[in-house]
């Protein structure tokens, strides 16, 4: 599904991000990518999504070199990729049903077909309560699950999570991370960007270790170790 292909990323200035990196990721798996802040964690999802373009190596994404997609295949590239953060990026002024429906709204979707799916995502994220809510009147994890929400209203085939725990306490990294595996569980892939060894090594699942742009352990079934 996702492979990396000797992969650099050097910056200008001569920073050097990615170094040879060469990974892959198959249709269904939860792979936690760790690593300290400043390893390249955050480099190498941006290549999926084209926020950064490899200075060398290839990204292939369902065989497709994203060197190749141009500006106007960018967005139909983009809608297969859901994408959290640590910050929640929500419009303040738009309740729960409108941050989500958003994302489809802006893609032209019907308003009978955003109505349906914001139902049913709102349900799978545990907000179907919520929906008429402001941001300002949930708690941390529940804004993150809104953000979760609108990641999947279009129905990627993989979700990319950098650092969404990043703001949250121990009680609701745990449900984020549980949510995560549930989601993971009805067919998305899913990788995690993340250095809270507790949530990765709770996770088990396959774990792969960055430290200074490069790849030094991989496994199947790991812990954090760096």
């Amino acid at each position: 599904m996702i492979e990396y292909r000797n992969v650099t990323k050097v910056f200008n200035g001569g920073v050097t991000a990615l170094n040879n990196i060469n990974l892959k990721i198959k249709k269904g798996e939860f792979v936690s990518i760790v690593g300290q802040s400043g390893t390249g964690k955050s480099t190498l999802l941006k290549l999926l999504t084209l926020e950064e373009r490899p200075t060398s190596g290839r990204v292939i994404f369902y065989k497709t070199d994203l060197d190749e997609i141009s500006k106007k295949e960018l967005p139909f590239h983009r809608r297969r990729i859901g994408v959290i953060f640590q910050d929640f990026k929500l419009l303040l002024t738009r309740t729960v049903y409108e941050n989500v429906a958003f994302a489809l709204e802006v893609a032209g979707v019907k308003s009978d077909e955003i109505k349906k799916s914001v139902s049913q995502i709102l349900n799978i994220v545990g907000l179907e309560r919520k929906l008429n809510s402001y941001p300002h009147e949930l708690s941390g994890g529940e804004q993150q699950r809104v953000a979760i929400a609108r990641a999947l209203v279009h129905h990627p085939e993989i979700l990319i999570a950098d650092e969404p725990t990043g703001n949250l306490d121990i009680i609701n990294t745990w449900e984020i991370a549980d949510l995560l595996l549930k989601i993971n569980k009805l067919g998305t892939t899913v990788v995690l960007a993340t250095h809270d060894k507790e949530t990765v090594d709770r996770l088990g699942k396959r774990v792969v270790g960055i430290d200074d742009g490069r790849i030094i352990r991989d496994q199947e079934k790991g812990k954090y170790m760096i």
